[in-house]
């Protein structure tokens, strides 16, 4: 087997493990709230961040545990949650230290 060989199949696997990630990042999505790419119905798992940061999320009512709903994801920088009732906009630092899981 040659290096051209090798590269050859290196970059038909690295093509197949894209596609792979690309198609299950949608679906049954676990991971930022920054990165969840479908509206609808989400569990937060956890926050994550300094002090400061779960603190302004628990008086939100961001907290573990809570089923949202994700009104308009990636709009720009900010992110729409609309949890208990209201609505929030979240910026890219706070969405992005947030946890969820599809539901």
């Amino acid at each position: 087997m040659t290096l051209k060989d090798i590269n050859k199949k290196c970059r038909c696997l690295a093509k197949k493990m894209q596609q792979c990630t690309v198609a299950q990042h949608c679906t049954g999505h676990h991971g930022p709230l920054s990165e969840t790419c479908h509206v609808g119905k989400i569990k937060i798992c956890k926050i994550t961040g300094d002090r400061q940061l779960c603190a302004r999320m628990a008086s939100l009512g961001v907290l573990a545990g809570e089923e949202a709903e994700i009104i308009c994801p990636k709009n720009g920088s900010q992110c729409l949650l609309k949890i208990q009732g209201g609505t929030l906009s979240l910026d890219h630092i706070a969405s992005s230290n947030i946890i969820v899981q599809s539901v």
